[in-house]
């Protein structure tokens, strides 16, 4: 017998009885005890009572502060009547 033959002796492993329901061992990646391990342990988010003190308002609440443009509509006659043909005509003008 030579050096390269020796052989580790594997014996039989015993099961290890692994936990219900996932593949990351016995206790299937809940941690140890606590209510968090248990079964049908459920939390409410943290955001819904947040949510829930606030009025249910028409649209959309969430949008930016920023101030609205204002618009003013133009028709072609009133342009007609007060610039002459070719000339430029842009907001400060029509201001």
């Amino acid at each position: 017998m030579e050096l390269h033959q020796l052989q580790v002796n594997r014996g039989l492993k015993d099961k290890k009885r692994v936990g219900r329901g996932g593949k990351r061992g016995t206790y299937s990646g809940r941690g140890v005890k606590g209510q968090k391990a248990r079964a049908g342990a459920r939390f409410e988010p943290i955001i819904r009572p947040l949510i829930k003190r606030y009025h249910k308002l028409k649209g959309d609440r969430f949008t930016s502060s920023a101030k609205p443009k204002i618009l003013a509509e133009v028709s072609l006659s009133t342009l007609e009547k007060n610039f002459e043909s070719g000339e430029t005509v842009s907001p400060k003008i029509l201001r």
